[in-house]
């Protein structure tokens, strides 16, 4: 499934380092959601502190940002506590919450094509997405994600 800017947003819920299952219908405001490949690998280290940085200012302006890989519960409270990410980081190992966004793809990597998670970054905004970043580039992406919801009316 492809989602699509001004649709409502697929249901989410999964497990997060908070211990508790984050349901997306609970979200009442802004929120950003960034999927990435994998804790602790360069893109997604750099993204996700890139993220950890700006999470303060997105506070500010009322949004909430959570990540999601398929990596476990396990690996993702080692890579929270690391790098003293701020937000909350979902599991989805059987990767159907990436499925469902349209994020799980073919991807391919010298020369070898293979399914994988395509970083890819979602601001919903009451339930509706409002914009989707996908391929993204991780240099200066959490700064142009908060100026686009910073800016957003």
């Amino acid at each position: 499934m492809k989602i699509k800017e001004n649709k409502k947003a697929p249901s989410l819920q999964l497990s997060g380092t908070k211990n508790t299952k984050f349901d997306l219908k609970k979200i009442k405001g802004k929120l950003i959601i960034y999927f990435y490949p994998k804790d602790d690998t360069p893109g997604c280290t750099l993204e996700t502190k890139d993220f950890s940085k700006l999470y303060k200012k997105f506070k500010k302006i009322k949004c909430e940002v959570i990540g999601i890989s398929k990596d476990s519960i396990e690996s993702h409270k080692k890579f929270k506590k690391k790098y003293q990410i701020p937000f909350e980081l979902l599991s989805d190992p059987n990767v159907k919450s990436q499925k469902k966004y349209g994020v799980w793809g073919m991807k391919s990597f010298m020369g070898k094509k293979f399914l994988g998670t395509i970083r890819s970054t979602i601001y919903i905004e009451k339930g509706v997405v409002k914009k989707i970043w996908s391929n993204v580039r991780v240099k200066g992406h959490a700064k142009k994600v908060f100026d686009f919801v910073n800016s957003y009316k």
